[in-house]
């Protein structure tokens, strides 16, 4: 499930920096030298971008690697978050003195 993810939220980071430059699927093909088709499988979160792969797509985007990954990330996170339940002891304050009993 996890890798479905990370699949499918990279390939919604790169649609939407395509978009925000106003590309086509064709234009960043040309310019990343990678197939329109393997180009809309990754986008659809379908197929697996090797590293290689990922940089040329980030050249022809005009966006730093480490931009993508941390986007990335940080949607991951939003949505671990959302499945996972708050622990308890997360909602308590650090610093909170309970009184013992003894």
């Amino acid at each position: 499930m996890a890798m479905a993810l990370f699949r499918r939220t990279l390939g919604d980071v790169l649609r939407e920096r395509r978009s925000e430059l106003g590309l086509t699927l064709r234009e960043v093909s040309g310019t990343a030298r990678v197939s329109l088709g393997y180009i809309s499988e990754i986008e659809r979160g379908q197929k697996e971008a090797s590293s290689e792969l990922l940089a040329s797509l980030c050249d022809a985007l005009e966006v730093p690697l480490s931009e993508v990954l941390r986007n990335v990330a940080d949607a991951v996170a939003v949505e671990e978050g959302a499945l996972a339940p708050t622990p308890i002891a997360s909602r308590t304050k650090p610093d909170t003195v309970v009184a013992s009993a003894a």
